[in-house]
């Protein structure tokens, strides 16, 4: 372990010479690689939290002169993941000179306007409000972090007199204000008032620091939060106890992960009044801690105090009042329990924004809770995608270190509601929203799919995943669910291993989707095999294989997600992939054609059952997808060129010359029949889309 790396308990030191030392002299790549490594280490700054910068002397293209140019984080990055194209460049001195025409805290929102006024690099991305904070300073290098220890300092009662104990004189401190223009100015007069600082505490919202170098400035911060940390842990040390104590003793860990899996549909219905939301569920140590306490019931209906963390979590989280044994397989009742708890908390929510909102607020956004808390289990947050969702509940984690902090260092504190709504419903927040791309088609939704370790399956998964929806990926293979995630991104995936001719192997799939994703709306049942014997040949063993995986395994797979579709109360789509061969008579096909005509009619079966609950229910069939098909890497293609008279290798050339529109069939096709049905033709239900290039003997009618 490096030596400096020792010096640290609190916080990880990441900086690599050898990595540092290969960008030279580039201050603004320094600046990056400072920004990455900080952001790595959530006690630090969460996603999309804080800001960092530099300021370079570069060529003025107009005059040719030499300007000092400052880099920053732009609006909306995170600076764990900061690139160049998510930095904006400015002019220092431009910047600056905002002084001369700024008229106070009613003028903040005109500001902004005016930082593009102000831009060196056209490339840039667009300014954040924190811009001026930073220009107004002097320093090359700057970070603007968010440490549970320091916002824990920030959010104390007595936040100044503790700093001042903290860091003696070495430290500024200024009261909280909103972000903006004005609290650039405030920081200026604090260091003015308190030359030789190495930083500056925010009062309810973090910390400054500084250095002449990117490495200064990534020791002064470092240094900076150790201290504070450590001071904390001191003090929980001398209190011998944390939030008061525990009030509720935690079940173990398996019984909490069952009990998530059971409530995570309901509390998504729940969370779903307005527009479908993915869930997240933790139930880490200190999550534990703070949820299962005597504090919980005062500390919770505080809020949080740093405006990064409400932004995500909304302004309190909604306790559940559910004892940690509650019986969740009666849903009606558990219903009857949880609803008018949600139907409080969105009309208190309605009641903070009347009681907050001026003439020109945005119109009020979904009330429903964002964390939601049950005491002996765990912590689930609910937002419009899984990477969101997530972010959310690290950010509360985040806030219960800091109430963790500032009750043991004297006594947490909130922002005034007031304050809280002015950033919530901020004109430039609101703007922030509506810049975002629109959603995709399939947004907010849960896929699982069967099979999707490769083949038709994987395909199918791609699809779905490329138009937006989280999906659970199944197979029977863990070599192939393996390489099959490993082709996805973060947050868009997850994975079960699932034989589906085993039911309690498919409960804890769909299990496994209610943990990751809070539910499910998409059931794809694509496993499958084939097996082309004559009468004569197909051995029971055979039979009852196919039988097993293509039709026992869609019934179980829609019994068990049926019933997760129902707990939402969300409607939802099953899709089935079987095959032309269940409407066409071939030879050489006794057990595979039976087999999908099955599917196929329990299809239908299921879909005059299932539309009452909104639930549509339809069939693609796929015909001659050779290339790329899991199915035709055995004998099936053997059987089917010796049942044609033909070469194994013709078999694609064949296919492709006996459909209407001698086309080659790919899963990407059949992937695209699935996209349609549960994305655009929405209000059909019971119907079979022949995916096979136009075989007129496969005519539905």
């Amino acid at each position: 372990m490096n030596t400096l790396a020792k010096k640290f308990k609190h916080v990880d030191y990441l900086w690599d010479e050898e990595k540092a030392a290969s960008l030279g002299d580039d201050q603004v790549a320094l600046f990056l690689y400072r920004s990455n490594i900080l952001g790595a280490d959530l006690r630090i700054t969460n996603y999309g939290g804080g800001n960092t910068s530099c300021k370079t002397i570069e060529k003025d293209p107009l005059t040719n002169e030499d300007v000092e140019v400052m880099w920053v984080k732009g609006s909306g990055g995170d600076i764990g993941t900061l690139t160049r194209a998510g930095i904006a460049g400015l002019y220092t001195n431009r910047l600056r000179d905002l002084k001369n025409v700024y008229g106070g805290l009613e003028d903040e929102d005109r500001m902004v306007g005016l930082f593009n006024h102000c831009i060196y690099d056209l490339d840039s991305k667009a300014p954040s409000i924190d811009t001026p904070l930073h220009g107004l300073l002097p320093f090359k290098h700057i970070d603007h972090l968010h440490p549970d220890s320091l916002i824990a300092v920030a959010a104390a009662k007595d936040s100044e007199k503790i700093t001042k104990e903290i860091w003696g004189d070495t430290m500024g401190w200024v009261p909280w204000q909103r972000p903006g223009f004005d609290l650039g100015l405030q920081l200026e007069k604090c260091l003015k008032e308190n030359p030789g600082i190495r930083g500056i505490v925010l009062g309810s919202h973090g910390l400054f620091t500084w250095g002449d170098t990117s490495y200064e400035c990534y020791m002064n911060s470092l240094e900076v939060i150790e201290t504070a940390s450590e001071y904390i842990e001191n003090k929980i040390k001398e209190n011998g106890s944390v939030f008061g104590g525990q009030k509720v003793e935690s079940l173990p860990a398996g019984e909490r992960k069952q009990k998530a899996a059971q409530l995570m549909p309901l509390l998504r219905g729940l969370c779903s009044s307005e527009k479908n939301m993915i869930g997240h569920f933790t139930d880490s140590d200190t999550v534990l801690e703070f949820i299962n306490s005597n504090d919980l019931s005062r500390l919770a209906p505080m809020g949080t105090s740093c405006p990064d963390h409400f932004l995500r979590t909304k302004i309190q989280p909604l306790v559940l009042d559910l004892d940690r044994n509650e019986d969740l397989t009666d849903t009606i009742s558990v219903l009857h329990k949880l609803e008018p708890a949600f139907e409080q908390y969105r009309q208190e929510y309605a009641e903070y924004y009347n009681n907050c909102k001026h003439d020109n607020s945005p119109a009020m956004r979904d009330a429903n809770p964002v964390i939601i808390i049950y005491p002996g289990v765990g912590m689930f947050s609910f937002a419009k995608n899984k990477q969101t969702t997530r972010v959310a509940s690290e950010f509360y984690v985040n806030a219960i270190n800091v109430m963790r902090g500032a009750e043991a260092i004297s006594e947490y504190t909130s922002l005034p509601r007031q304050e809280a709504f002015d950033i919530e419903y901020w004109l430039l927040e609101e703007a922030k929203l509506q810049r975002m791309p629109a959603e995709q088609p399939l947004s907010r939704k849960v896929a699982i799919v069967t099979g999707a370790g490769g083949g038709i399956g994987k395909a199918i998964a791609d699809k779905l995943v490329a138009e937006g929806a989280n999906v659970v990926l199944t197979d029977i293979s863990e070599d192939s669910l393996e390489e099959a995630e490993k082709t996805y991104k973060k947050d868009q995936v997850a994975t079960a291993i699932c034989d589906v001719t085993k039911e309690e192997s498919i409960i804890a799939a769909y299990k496994e989707a209610c943990l990751a994703f809070g539910g499910i709306d998409i059931i794809v049942h694509s496993a499958g095999l084939a097996i082309s014997k004559s009468l004569e040949d197909t051995t029971q063993k055979d039979w009852d294989l196919l039988q097993d995986i293509l039709v026992k395994g869609q019934f179980l797979m829609a019994q068990h997600g049926v019933a997760i579709l129902k707990n939402q109360g969300l409607g939802g789509d099953i899709v089935n992939i079987a095959s032309k061969n269940g409407l066409v008579s071939g030879p050489n096909n006794v057990g595979y054609g039976t087999a999908k005509a099955a599917q196929q009619h329990m299809t239908r079966l299921l879909a005059a059952e299932l539309g009452e609950a909104k639930i549509r229910v339809n069939t693609v069939n796929p015909d001659g997808v050779i290339v790329g098909s899991k199915i035709w890497e055995g004998a099936w293609a053997e059987g089917r060129a010796k049942a044609y008279g033909i070469k194994v290798e013709d078999l694609p050339a064949h296919y492709a010359k006996r459909n209407l529109l001698n086309e080659i069939i790919y899963p990407a096709d059949i992937a695209n029949g699935v996209f349609s049905l549960v994305a655009i033709l929405d209000k059909s239900t019971g119907n079979i889309i022949n995916v096979d290039g136009g075989m007129a003997n496969a005519f539905v009618r």
